[in-house]
């Protein structure tokens, strides 16, 4: 006897159209980039600009001794090249090292000094601050929640099937 086939999810419902589609993508563009604009603006970010925030950011949640260049810009809405400028700047001002990878010795590992790790902290709870203001006047606890779920879906679905 064949090994029963392996079950997948039922289909969420029937195939959007095209037009289903960049409406919603559309929405969720748009929807960004008033949130991103805003956050431009936030106090928080004199210290420390918005990519630099998001490289600290990214380097506080690996686990760890850093993450490489590649796996860093794995994360970052940077080209490489501009993030290896960033990363550069980041160690000029105490707040990275740059160090040879343990591994084989010809990639860099970057990690946070501790003076990138407080000022990841400091900018960090002023940010949520700002996004609790924002998000939370938006949406409740329910809605907050389905939005998470959605855009973790579709993350999902891009590393999963349409790399890079």
């Amino acid at each position: 006897m064949a090994a029963p086939a392996p079950s997948r999810p039922a289909a969420p419902g029937p195939t959007p159209s095209v037009k289903d589609v960049s409406e919603a993508w559309e929405s969720l563009f748009r929807a960004q980039v008033a949130v991103m604009r805003r956050l431009q603006r936030d106090p928080a970010f004199r210290k420390l600009g918005m990519n630099a925030y998001d490289v600290l950011f990214t380097l506080s949640t690996c686990e760890g001794a850093g993450l490489r260049l590649n796996e860093l810009n794995d994360h970052v809405l940077l080209a490489q090249s501009s993030l290896s400028r960033l990363v550069e700047r980041l160690a000029k001002q105490g707040l990275v090292a740059r160090e040879s990878s343990p591994e084989d010795g010809r990639g860099v590992v970057v990690r946070l000094t501790d003076e990138g790790a407080r000022l990841q902290r400091e900018v960090g709870r002023a940010h949520v601050r700002e996004i609790q203001r924002i998000m939370g006047d938006a949406l409740d606890t329910g809605g907050l929640a389905a939005l998470r779920d959605l855009t973790e879906r579709v993350r999902a679905h891009v590393v999963a099937h349409h790399p890079l």
